[in-house]
């Protein structure tokens, strides 16, 4: 049996709120951890609650201890340097559009003035 869609929405109920706020975060987290373990990358997640608690996660590689700083330390590098990590995301800040219909290997790109597919690495 299938669970039920649910609409994405603002949840009114400040009790249920507050539980599915932790249950997500915690599966945020736990997504991050195993992105960094599967594949060898380094992660950071940074969440502010409505009540401005601070939740974290920073992955480590086994040879170096990498924190949050230096996360965050290359990221800013990799701003500054116009570097952006995601090619797809360079050409939708470039051209102001959107990405569209997902299709096999191939992305359609609505932009300002043209239509593009995009190739997926």
């Amino acid at each position: 049996m299938a669970r039920g869609k649910i609409v994405i929405r603002r949840i009114e109920k400040m009790s249920s709120r507050q539980v599915t706020f932790s249950k997500r975060r915690h599966g945020l987290m736990k997504k991050a951890h195993e992105l960094a373990i599967l594949c060898d990358v380094q992660v950071g997640v940074i969440v502010f609650s409505s009540t401005g608690h601070l939740y974290e996660y920073a992955s480590s590689t086994t040879t170096t201890t990498m924190g949050m700083p230096s996360i965050i330390h290359k990221y800013q590098s990799a701003q500054e340097n116009h570097q952006l990590l995601n090619p797809v995301s360079q050409i939708m800040e470039a051209n102001g559009g959107e990405i569209i219909k997902p299709r096999s290997q191939r992305l359609v790109f609505i932009g300002k003035s043209t239509r593009e597919e995009l190739t997926l690495y």
